[in-house]
């Protein structure tokens, strides 16, 4: 056998779409970090920005277990003395829906330089309508 390496330009990219309503963070989260990694294709590698991009809509309608919703805390610091905020999984997500899916799909990608890359080819909508009809996503289930 013979070790097949890719070349960027033998690389394709698609793109998906995820209805994240009645879906639970967890495993949205974990299905579009595989698209992103590019895991579920055959010609992987580690090296190069293999994976697709995704689109999440309607991540307002999130399905979260009852009890993480006020228990996981999001923390953020401006730098200066005295002034880290703490705030909820409801807060978060009453106020910034979209941050929630995106912190949660970051926490699931690889730690290296790629994760940057790989973050970028990631769009949440708050609601249904997004930008990306003219890309022609396929719909992709999660459940």
């Amino acid at each position: 056998m013979k070790t097949r390496a890719i070349r960027k330009e033998d690389i394709q990219n698609n793109w998906f779409i995820i209805d994240a309503t009645d879906t639970r963070l967890g495993k949205l989260a974990s299905k579009a970090a595989e698209i992103l990694i590019g895991k579920h294709k055959v010609n992987a590698t580690s090296n190069l920005n293999s994976g697709d991009y995704v689109v999440v809509i309607n991540c307002a309608k999130l399905s979260v277990h009852p009890k993480r919703v006020n228990k996981k805390k999001y923390y953020r610091h401006s730098g200066y003395i005295g002034s880290l905020k703490e705030e909820t999984l409801r807060e978060l997500l009453h106020r910034k829906p979209e941050e929630v899916v995106i912190k949660a799909v970051k926490g699931m990608l690889p730690k290296n330089k790629m994760q940057d890359k790989m973050l970028k080819r990631l769009f949440v909508y708050q609601g249904a309508d997004h930008k990306h009809e003219a890309q022609k996503p396929i719909k992709i289930n999660v459940k």
